[in-house]
Order: structure tokens, then sequence, then C-alpha cells
């Protein structure tokens, strides 16, 4: 009995620790990428390399698990891959290590928090999300939102004081007119990738062809933006490789397995919840490793965006929740529907047994 119920609290506990590894994953590869920036790295080349490493972890998986249920290729899904790669990994990922280049991985990281938020207010632009706003989780989402939105704004504009950590050896502070606000591009993607993925209902092999044409494409881009400088394509054993090759693994191969299968059992409310972890370790690692300096101004923002950020979340769980018709997830619910559906069989297989017997 007592391996039982620690067995299930084991179970319970899988999500929670998961969800802590991908972000001390996640802040690592922040970390080694602006690391691999300040090296000399061109953000064009190691996007190029990121989604080629990527595309070659994906394939034989997807080659593998999704053969059966693969359907065949169509101009129309293609279109549709050309254009998610031309978003997600070009357009989305240059500006990204393009701002972090610029400014530190802190600030690229606190802006990320704010995609929920741009997720919400795309979704409600294109009607995939529906918004009552008589009703109090509708309310959180929209104040959510905004006040994403102003601590995006006070993160980019307010400076304010330095704050000194006595491990600190010198900051490299941020620029307000960073790239870093690429979070419309990736969550246009993703409403992208929620229309392909109905046509084309295989999410390895969606994903290896994302990455692969990704890489060609950020390819081509590297070629023309450096204007043929083939010293950009220059790596040898060092931080440049780590960066790439950590990155393709981490952020687009195990990442993606974690989330999905967290996402599968307890939902994308707790995924996202996570988020924020992320920026707390980038920032205290950032500072120590990188000598990043912190101001009052940002640590102001970052909160504002955090703040934001949960009262997204909590209104999209009360959506959720109401939809389903009690205070479940859909999937929780789901469970509990089949668990009901076996008891009362159990139980009635037990009627009938005793009626035999008594026979």
């Amino acid at each position: 009995m007592v391996g039982i119920v620690t067995d299930q609290k084991l179970r319970k506990l899988k999500p929670f620790v998961a969800m802590i590894f991908l972000q001390f994953g996640t802040a690592g590869n922040a970390l080694i990428a602006k690391a691999a920036l300040n090296q000399g790295m061109s953000h064009y080349s190691f996007v190029a390399y990121r989604y080629a490493v990527a595309a070659i972890l994906f394939s034989p998986f997807a080659y593998v698990f999704e053969r059966k249920v693969r359907p065949g290729m169509t101009v129309s899904i293609f279109i549709k891959i050309v254009l998610l790669s031309l978003l997600e990994p070009v357009i989305d990922q240059n500006l990204y290590y393009l701002g972090m280049k610029y400014t530190t991985a802190t600030f690229a990281a606190a802006m990320c928090n704010v995609l929920p938020a741009i997720t919400f207010l795309l979704a409600w632009i294109f009607k995939f999300e529906k918004v009552s706003i008589r009703k109090l989780h509708s309310q959180a989402k929209i104040l959510g939102t905004i006040v994403t939105v102003g601590g995006a704004m006070i993160l980019t504009v307010v400076k304010g004081p330095a704050i000194e950590m006595f491990w600190a050896k010198g900051g490299t502070g941020h620029n307000a007119a960073s790239s870093s606000g690429h979070s419309e591009l990736v969550k246009g993607a993703l409403l992208i990738i929620a229309h392909t993925l109905k046509s084309f209902p295989a999410e390895l092999s969606l994903t290896s062809l994302i990455c692969l044409m990704g890489s060609l494409e950020g390819a081509a881009v590297a070629l023309v933006a450096e204007r043929g400088n083939t010293a950009i394509w220059a790596i040898g054993f060092d931080i440049k490789l780590l960066a790439a090759v950590y990155s393709g693994i981490l952020n687009s191969g195990v990442a993606y397995y974690v989330q999905a299968v967290v996402i599968k059992d307890r939902g994308p409310v707790f995924s996202t919840s996570f988020n924020p972890l992320s920026l707390i370790i980038i920032t205290i690692l950032g500072s120590v490793m990188l000598g990043e300096q912190l101001h009052v101004g940002g640590v102001i923002g970052a909160v504002v965006i955090v703040s934001g950020l949960y009262l997204v979340i909590w209104g999209k769980r009360k959506d959720l929740m109401s939809r389903s018709g009690d205070d479940q997830l859909p999937i929780e619910a789901q469970k509990t529907s089949n668990e009901t559906a076996v008891a009362e069989m159990a139980s009635h297989q037990g009627n009938v047994t005793q009626s035999d017997e008594a026979v």
C-alpha cells in the first residue's frame, strides 16, 4: 500500500521535475548562445547550424515512428512549411539572437515572457480565441496582456541606477533599440503550425521539415547578408560549436519532447507557468558568468512582465476549466471520466457475479 502511494506521488512529481530541469536547460542555452555571440559568432550562421543539427536529430525518429501515419506531401502543405521555416527559424531566431548580441541574455529572456500575451492577442484577432468581456477570466487575459506589454516597455525604456552584485565584474547593460521584440513572429508561426497540423498530423515529421527548410533558408540568408563572407562558417572545437550543438539538441530536441509529454499530461497552462523560472536562472547566472549588469528599471520591468504573464495564465486556466464544465483541465476531466467508467463496469460485473452465486 505504501509503495503504491509513493508511486503515485512520484508520478505526480515527474512533470514538476521535468519542467524545472527544462528551464535550467533553456537558461543554459541562452547563456551559451550569448557567450558564442560575444566571441564573434555570426547569428546568421548560428541559426543555420542550430537548425541543421535539429533536422539531423529529428529526421530518424520521424522516419521510424511516423512512417505509417505521415500523410503525403501536397503543394499547400509545402508552401505552409516554407512559410513556417521562414517565420520561425529564419526571421524570428535571427532577430532574437541579434537582439541578444546587442543586449543581455537576461533582457532577451524577459522579453520572451511577453509571448503568451502576444499569443492571446493574435488568437483573439484571428478568431482562434473567444473572449467574453463580462467574464472574469477574459478580463484577466486582457488585463494581463496590457500589463505584460507595459512591463516590456518599462524594460526597454527605463534603465535606472545599476544594481551592484558582489560577484559582478562589470556590466554590459542593454540597448533600448534592441531587436528582441520578436514575439509576434514566433507566435504567428505557432498559429500557422496549429493550422498546418490539421492537414499534416505528424508532429515529428513537420518539425523535421521545418528545421531542414529553416537551415537551408537560413544559410541562404547568411550568404546574402554577409556578402559571401566564408569566415562566418568557420567553427572549431570551441564555444561556437557547443552553442550550435547544444541549442539544436536541447532547445529543438529534448525540449520539444519534454514539453509535448508534459502538455499531454498536464496541459499547456502548466507548461507555460514555469517560463519565468528560466528568467530568474538567467539573471543570476548571466551576472555571475557573463558579468551582465542589472538595473532597477530592468528588474521592475521583468517583475511587471511576469505578473502580467500569470494573469494571462490564470485567465486561460479558468477558461479551460469553464469549457470542461468543472474544476479540471480537459485532460484531467477525461481521465476522471475514464476512471468513473471503469469503476461502473467493475461494479456491474460484481453485481452480476453475486447474482450468479445466489442462483
